[in-house]
């Protein structure tokens, strides 16, 4: 690839806010500029108010008196006595009646030892009584008390609770409640979202210096890395463009399946051009308060340039992004369409955002909103493929940097045999076939390892389950006839093994796959196809005059491609060079009134039965005109369970294994029973 302005080799550039000399106001070199963050005061000097009104302290007055009623209720744990006149009181001690008393100055209390009717309540007798002592009274109080063996004590037995229970449990509920109250008022007072925070965002930052990512970690999407070239630029030297009056694109949208590097690639922008990069998935803006995601789409703009120049990358907008009035609602306005609305006006609103970019990732760009996608907005799309083979090479050289590699392997002969895999499926790979080495005791990774780790991948892992004598023959017919078929078809995907070990679902599997990267695919090729995946079938009713249920996934693997040749390929004559299905890119919607007419449905309907027809029937003829060679194939998988590519090839009478024609299709190439 060619040398980009931002190899890391050259790291000086100029400043990204330039200061104008002192007593300038005008600087004469352009650099970043501002918007839109705040009213006039500057950062750290707002004052923040007491909330509330009259109504506010009025429920606060409310909380104290009704937290001391219940504290008072709580802590007033005095005995319910009997108020008797000190007459009364004297006359019970002279006759015997009062077993202990206690005073405190001329309150007086005491215990009866038979109960005393009360004289207010007939019928209602009391154990505990009280009592006040005249000052004016000169009588020998105690020494009669004495006399009749009643036990003195100096203080009542009901004693209040200290004061600093009372104060604790009187205010202490209603301070916590107020504190709590002015702790949530003063969040919402510094801008961090309604509701306490709610509203804030949680976006991740990761600064320059943090978990770095950078090109050198990206391999096999080299014209991707080629569009993004321009935007760290830019980050790095904005003078070089705006003295020019260019203008960096505000968004960039990257697009592609999943696992191809769209969030590795954002993160490499960011640490390629060493600036803050804010990461949110698109599901974290949605809440079921309705606001709460327009607000955290406010707050993670507001964060991007108070740290500007940055990058904020969402990934999965299509969570937030969808076309607006496409999804059902009940209530006036949308939640999504809210935050949809709120990132509208913050990538190109009345504020300025030429500090900060906005990258997002998706696999579904075609479900986006228009508006999100045009000029000023989402204005550079980058859509992020699966790599190559040359890609794959490099990809699974970044991967295995930290692998100990067997001398012998050859990167590139593991690439050939991962046609269609991305950077996560490799990456996968590489770990499976690490794991593959560890379990045998290896010092090294090598090719059997990488081998190994496809086939479980792509075919599943073995299971050991015991097959039927019957069930082992007839499954061994079935796989000779899809490689039989696979060897006779022209232009068809070599044959890289045969098995009649049980993997996953499958009772066998026969494996094809190409050796190059083929983006275009012809019709006789589709038919030999179809051919090969009703192999099969076609070879249990040539051998047992009846076929199984194991062909199931050969019949929906030939009914699809059939109907893709016939909707939306234009391969019949019946129905002409149109599209009349949708792609599988852009489904229609469900609620949609089909465009199709039912006389069309059933032409479809009619061609593909007539393609599979015919493709059955050739299946049929070339089974038959061969079938010393499909004997020959089943008897050597009842004896060995797997053959090898080589294997086949020799066993179907052919010396030499063919190489990969045109046509080969870009993907693996599995039929299992």
């Amino acid at each position: 690839m060619p040398e980009q302005p931002y190899e890391p080799a050259d790291r000086t550039r100029p400043p990204l806010r330039p200061q104008p000399a002192s007593g300038d106001d005008d600087s004469s070199e352009p650099g970043w500029k501002t918007e839109g963050l705040g009213s006039g005061r500057s950062e750290g000097t707002e004052r923040w108010q007491w909330p509330g009104g009259r109504w506010f302290w009025a429920i606060v007055a409310g909380l104290f008196v009704l937290n001391w009623l219940v504290a008072s209720l709580l802590l007033d744990d005095a005995v319910s006595r009997l108020t008797i006149p000190y007459t009364g009181f004297v006359s019970e001690v002279e006759g015997g009646n009062v077993v202990e008393v206690s005073a405190r100055g001329e309150t007086i209390q005491g215990t009866f030892i038979d109960p005393v009717t009360d004289p207010e309540q007939p019928g209602v007798e009391w154990t505990e009584f009280e009592t006040q002592r005249p000052e004016f009274a000169d009588d020998d109080l105690f020494a009669v008390l004495t006399d009749q063996g009643v036990e003195v004590s100096a203080e009542p037995t009901d004693q209040p609770a200290p004061f600093w229970q009372q104060l604790l449990f009187g205010f202490g509920p209603t301070l916590l409640i107020l504190l709590l109250l002015f702790g949530f008022f003063r969040r919402m007072g510094r801008g961090l979202g309604g509701l306490g925070g709610l509203g804030s965002s949680r976006a991740t930052r990761y600064e320059p210096t943090e978990n770095r990512v950078t090109f050198d970690e990206v391999a096999g999407i080299d014209e991707a890395e080629a569009e993004l070239a321009e935007v760290v630029d830019f980050l790095r030297n904005p003078a070089k463009y705006t003295q020019l009056g260019a203008v960096i694109p505000r968004g960039v949208l990257l697009s592609g399946v999943p696992g191809t590097g769209k969030t590795l690639l954002a993160r490499a922008v960011a640490g390629e051009a060493d600036v803050p990069f804010f990461s949110m998935a698109a599901s974290e803006f949605v809440e079921m308060i309705v606001g709460v995601g327009a607000s955290r789409v406010r707050d993670l703009f507001n964060q991007a340039k108070a740290a500007a120049p940055s990058i904020i990358f969402i990934d999965e907008i299509d969570g937030i992004g969808r076309a607006r009035g496409a999804a059902m609602s009940f209530g006036g306005h949308d939640e999504r369409e809210q935050t949809l609305n709120q990132i509208l006006t913050e990538m190109d609103g009345f504020t300025g955002n030429e500090d900060v970019v906005v990258m997002a990732a998706t696999n579904r760009p075609d479900v986006l909103d228009p508006a999100l996608l045009r000029p000023g907005r989402f204005d550079r799309h980058v859509v992020v493929n699966a790599p190559d083979r040359q890609g794959r090479t490099a990809i699974l050289g970044v991967h295995t940097r930290m692998v100990p590699l067997d001398p012998g392997l050859d990167l590139t002969d593991v690439a050939s045999m991962t046609p269609g895999m991305v950077g996560a499926d490799l990456r996968n790979l590489v770990n499976e076939a690490a794991l593959m080495a560890a379990r045998r005791q290896h010092t090294t990774v090598g090719l059997s390892d990488f081998t190994d780790a496809l086939e479980r991948i792509v075919l599943g892992a073995e299971r050991k389950i015991m097959l039927s004598p019957e069930d082992r023959e007839r499954t061994a017919f079935h796989e000779a006839g899809h490689a039989l078929l696979g060897i006779l078809q022209p232009g068809a995907d070599p044959v890289r093994k045969v098995s009649i070990v049980p993997r996953g679902r499958a009772l066998g599997v026969t494996l094809q796959s190409p050796e190059t990267d083929v983006y275009s695919y012809a019709e006789s090729y589709l038919r030999g196809k179809i051919t090969g995946a009703l192999g099969g079938r076609a070879a249990e009713e040539l051998v047992y005059g009846e076929p199984t249920t194991g062909a199931e996934n050969d019949l929906e693997q030939a009914t699809q491609i059939a109907r893709r040749m016939v909707g939306r390929w234009g391969m019949s004559d019946a129905i002409g060079p149109v599209s009349v299905l949708p792609s599988e890119d852009r489904p229609a919607f469900p609620l949609m009134t089909n465009e199709m007419s039912p006389e069309t449905q059933a032409l479809i309907d009619a061609e593909v039965r007539r393609i599979v027809d015919d493709c059955h029937a050739a299946a049929l003829a070339a089974l038959g005109a061969n079938r010393s060679k499909l004997d020959a194939l089943a008897a050597a998988l009842l004896e060995h369970e797997t053959l090898e590519e080589e294997e086949v090839y020799i066993i179907a009478g052919l010396t030499e294994v063919p190489g990969d024609e045109p046509g080969s299709e870009s993907v693996h190439g599995q039929r299992a029973r």
